[in-house]
């Protein structure tokens, strides 16, 4: 039995690896993250240019701290039934990169819980801050600049301030509602904000006023001389 967490990129399947899309071809079952069952999530409008239909299942998540716990436990039991049921191996499709703030490391703790024997692999798919940089014709790191990345699902700038003061570059995930919090703390820096990078809706701009979807990814570069 085996469980595979599949980075499948910004959302573009065209930003699919040709690893994943082996993987996400040849699974006995392919499981997809939603937050409505009646809804497409992204990572699924991804799957389905590489996967037939017939072998994709929706698994239910939250995004509120309070019901993610819950929501991880049935995924993960519904992914060990099917397991135990089939003996197969199933995928599952994040997107992004499953070993990057992903729910992959939540389901695959769960199922391994229930199923010790269980043979856990990831591959690794390209993340928003990469498609980003590209996106918007951003160097990400150069010479000897470090590279900061952290989430700001609720606020936190104090912790964005001191990721700016270390001198290179930063990048903030899930940063799309407290945008006005980021910018009070950038001191001048120039910054880009993406919005569904690599979709038909994909939207690049300089602009921290105006509302994000609260998956947006700003970019903030380091400061280097012209």
């Amino acid at each position: 039995m085996r469980l595979i967490g599949v980075g499948v990129g910004p959302g573009d399947p065209e930003l699919v690896t040709l690893k994943a899309a082996r993987v996400l071809a040849t699974a006995d079952r392919v499981f997809v993250p939603v937050l409505d069952p009646a809804d497409t999530g992204r990572a699924e409008a991804t799957v389905t240019a590489h996967a037939q239909a017939g072998r994709i299942e929706r698994l239910v998540f939250a995004l509120s701290p309070a019901e993610r716990q819950s929501y991880w436990v049935a995924a993960g039991d519904r992914v060990a039934a099917w397991l135990r049921e089939t003996g197969g191996t199933a995928a599952f499709a994040t997107i992004g990169d499953p070993n990057v703030y992903s729910t992959f490391g939540y389901l695959a703790r769960a199922v391994r819980s229930t199923v010790p024997e269980l043979v856990v692999e990831t591959v690794p798919g390209i993340t928003a801050m990469q498609a980003l940089a590209a996106a918007s014709g951003t160097v990400l790191v150069e010479g000897e600049e470090p590279l900061t990345l952290l989430p700001l699902p609720s606020g936190g700038a104090a912790g964005l301030d001191r990721a700016l003061h270390l001198g290179g570059t930063v990048v903030v995930y899930k940063g799309g509602r407290h945008l006005g919090e980021i910018a009070t703390v950038l001191d001048g820096r120039e910054a880009v904000l993406g919005e569904h990078v690599g979709l038909p809706d994909e939207r690049i701009t300089a602009d921290l006023i105006s509302p994000a979807p609260y998956l947006s990814t700003v970019l903030i570069p380091a400061r280097r001389a012209s």
